[in-house]
């Protein structure tokens, strides 16, 4: 359990980053792409220049081109429950297992 959180956290980073990969593999064509960028709030020219990127899905998954579009708390609203989240409503309390309030 003591090593676990930091597990979670490193699983988590990549599971974002293969929900992003997803997200840009779904979209396809550079028109889709750019038409996404722009209405997830990059201006027209960086949401051009971004759509038509050389880079592979995994490596724009990686940068900032997805990074800053869907972020963390688009992915949430969409139903994503980050496994940090998870691990915090199911492990009790530290201070409830060294002070219980019930004897």
């Amino acid at each position: 359990m003591a090593g676990i959180k930091l597990k979670l956290e490193e699983l988590d980073g990549w599971l974002r980053n293969r929900l992003r990969y997803c997200i840009w593999h779904y979209w396809k064509k550079p028109d889709k792409k750019r038409r996404s960028l722009i209405r997830l709030g990059i201006e027209q020219g960086q949401a051009y220049a971004w759509s038509r990127t050389r880079m592979g899905g995994w490596a724009v998954a990686k940068s900032p081109i997805l990074g800053t579009t869907i972020t963390i708390n688009r992915l949430k609203q969409r139903g994503y429950l980050p496994l940090s989240d998870i691990y915090q409503q199911i492990t009790p309390n530290k201070r409830d297992l060294l002070f219980p309030t019930t004897w």
